[in-house]
């Protein structure tokens, strides 16, 4: 068992340094795919992230940079408050969202958990953890260390959460619980996914039994059991294995509902053979939770990775695409709340992996094989992951997207490339099976693009990389900010073509206007409901109603 001391155990005079993270407020859901080395197409190890919620991301770089003593670092929630300070370290690194320029990686996903576990004395939210590591650590392990130091060092505020965490070698699943009002530190275990397999997450904890002695694929805090036996969460005495999820997040139908089901998408359609049941995630009774990890029965590029991501259950019984609940152009998307009642009787939509609410989401890609600068790809994407276009960031630029900086959730803006592209994601559900072709054929083709242009871009990187270190960033530069413009500003074009190709109800084409109405099959629908208000044919008249 390990336990992690912060070096730096003084609290020093505050000196104002400004650090700001990705999104503005919390996400309230994600989905998190985590792929080894093995499991990989080309050896990338890769994580994705979506960040669900309705907030206005604004990618953030924040520059590598070195501290005088005595310096420290501010702690704010998201109102820009400053609830604390801690020693800051002498060097941070540079950060491009949530990748830094040694390839590290993380992502999240949050859960309720147990709320009396919740501390709100805790210095240490996730987002901060998250911040933290990435501004501070080169490796995933080193990343685990330092978040396991902070919360020991300082408190854990935030609920139950899940970390995927990853480096050009190594990827690793770390969850993490509080330990409730008054309490110090945190209960948390790291799990490192085995090479050639996947795992996947959403909203919910999923190790279960990890083992105590094996440092190498397993790290913990000294608590992590006994916490539970003194809240009463585990008997050890019972001759059961200890459940880190079962102990600090039981599951319910309703969570297995939330949760599972993605889980359960990502798993089979990477591993089909596997015909893994519906039962968990539609809770039933004693059904088995879905493994931590599995093997795919094909290694996963970056694009099977981003075509995973936008996911809405099809081709199964939970098709988001069908039913009348799709409406009459097959929207997958469902409008909150997802839980609600008809005749005092309980309901919920389902929830899919690509939901209307994301705020961001990326696919990273670390490869040991490159220099960090050009190795670490981050691929970015704004809004809904299946309207969304994700266009590459290298970890060695020095500068972003201005249009992925800047906005408001509160004020549309053609300056702001999240409201470009949730203007073409909402537009798109006027006609949604219509709209989405004509979107999907431009994601096509930038992100065709993109991939295409990669082994060619990189293969300039690597030789400017030998030479001239400040050419080859300028030059990762120039191309990364290049192609968010331009992904920008066709997606603009897009949303323009939309909104005067589909109007009034009308699809216009090269000089002419065709009516496109409602589909058969909601036609049948509305009939079913109202049967005669819309007929035409006219009754047959009755012998009593003939006029002699």
């Amino acid at each position: 068992m390990l336990r992690f001391r912060n070096p730096a155990t003084v609290l020093i005079p505050v000196i104002s340094i400004a650090v700001m993270w990705t999104v503005a407020q919390p996400a309230s859901a994600c989905t998190n795919i985590l792929v080894t080395k093995e499991a990989s197409a080309d050896g990338s190890v890769m994580i994705t992230y979506a960040c669900d919620g309705r907030f206005h991301p604004r990618l953030q770089r924040t520059p590598a940079q070195d501290f005088e003593p005595g310096a420290v670092f501010e702690i704010k929630d998201w109102s820009g408050k400053v609830r604390g300070v801690i020693p800051q370290v002498e060097h941070t690194y540079a950060v491009v969202g949530l990748m830094n320029e040694h390839q590290l990686a993380i992502s999240e996903t949050t859960t309720t958990g147990r709320k009396e576990l919740q501390d709100p004395d805790g210095l240490m939210h996730y987002w901060t953890l998250m911040q933290l590591a990435l501004q501070r650590a080169k490796t995933a392990r080193e990343a685990i260390e330092v978040m396991g130091s902070l919360v020991e060092e300082f408190g854990y505020r935030s609920t139950a959460e899940s970390f995927s965490i990853a480096d050009p070698n190594e990827v690793w699943l770390m969850e993490m619980v509080g330990p409730g009002p008054g309490g110090k530190g945190a209960a948390w275990v790291a799990l490192k996914i085995p090479e050639g397999h996947i795992s996947a997450y959403a909203n919910g904890l999923r190790i279960r039994a990890f083992p105590l002695d094996d440092p190498e694929n397993c790290i913990y805090s000294e608590n992590v059991v006994s916490m539970a036996v003194e809240m009463g969460y585990f008997d050890p005495t019972d001759g059961k294995p200890f459940s880190f999820a079962d102990a600090y997040d039981e599951p319910t139908v309703q969570s297995r509902r939330y949760t599972a089901t993605r889980v359960w998408s990502i798993f089979r359609r990477a591993a089909p053979s596997l015909e893994l049941s519906d039962d968990y995630h539609r809770g039933v009774d004693d059904a088995e939770p879905y493994p931590l990890w599995i093997k795919p029965e094909s290694k996963l590029s970056v694009a099977d990775v981003m075509a995973l991501m936008r996911d809405h259950y099809e081709g199964t019984p939970y098709d988001m695409t069908k039913g009348v609940d799709a409406g009459p152009y097959a929207t997958p998307n469902r409008w909150r709340p997802m839980s609600w009642e008809v005749d005092e009787k309980k309901y919920t939509w389902e929830r899919p992996i690509s939901t209307q609410q994301t705020g961001f989401s990326f696919v990273s890609q670390s490869r040991s094989w490159l220099p960090d600068a050009v190795g670490g790809v981050y691929w970015y994407g704004l809004d809904d992951t299946y309207t969304t276009c994700y266009v590459p960031l290298y970890a060695g630029i020095d500068r972003v997207p201005h249009s992925f900086t800047v906005g408001s959730i509160n004020k549309f803006s053609w300056d702001s490339a999240w409201w470009v592209f949730n203007f073409v994601a909402n537009i798109a559900n006027l006609k949604y099976s219509y709209m989405v072709e004509d979107i999907l054929a431009v994601q096509r083709e930038l992100e065709g693009r993109f991939l295409a242009m990669q082994p060619i871009v990189e293969e300039t990187a690597v030789a400017l990389a030998k030479k001239d270190p400040d050419l080859l960033r300028e030059y990762l530069t120039q191309y990364s900010v290049g192609q968010g413009e331009e992904m920008v500003r066709r997606w603009k074009e897009l949303g323009e073509y939309l909104l005067t190709t589909y109007n009034d109800g009308y699809v216009a084409g090269k000089g002419d206007e065709v009516e496109r109405g409602y589909p058969e099959s909601w036609l049948r629908e509305v009939l079913r409901a109202r049967p005669e208000q819309f007929s035409l044919e006219q009754k047959e008249a009755a012998e009593t109603d003939l006029p002699y």
